[in-house]
């Protein structure tokens, strides 16, 4: 299982690319592999400022629709637009081409897990 160690995690299977005030967020190689086929991701908050925990869009695959939740505070500034037409990307490609949202950060990232914890956690 793929787990970059330059990222952070959530219990919820997203993950977190911190680059100065912008996170790029988006669901982690275990969260994928578990949906299965991903058909389709809705994001509708673009504009919208979310505190942790909320959700931010879901993901569609075959075999069931999973919420998408906000790691950490922020403004989402920014969809891939590239999973419209290719949300396979999720699956193929889930730390690059498959990321989801970007935030604009506002709140507190010390509660995010490291690669290390993640890795605990889903028992890699």
């Amino acid at each position: 299982m793929n787990i970059p160690q330059e990222l952070k995690y959530t219990k919820d299977h997203e993950w977190v690319k911190i680059e100065g005030d912008i996170a790029t967020i988006g669901i982690t190689d275990f969260a994928q592999s578990e949906l299965g086929d991903i058909v389709y991701v809705e994001v509708e908050t673009v504009g919208d400022s979310l505190e942790a925990e909320e959700v931010f869009g879901t993901v569609e695959a075959v075999k069931t629709v999973s919420d998408l939740f906000m790691p950490i505070a922020g403004e989402v500034t920014e969809l891939n637009e590239k999973l419209a037409d290719e949300p396979e990307l999720v699956n193929s490609d889930p730390y690059g081409e498959g990321w989801m949202v970007k935030v604009k950060i506002s709140g507190d990232t010390s509660g995010l897990l490291s690669s290390e914890e993640y890795a605990e956690l889903v028992g890699a």
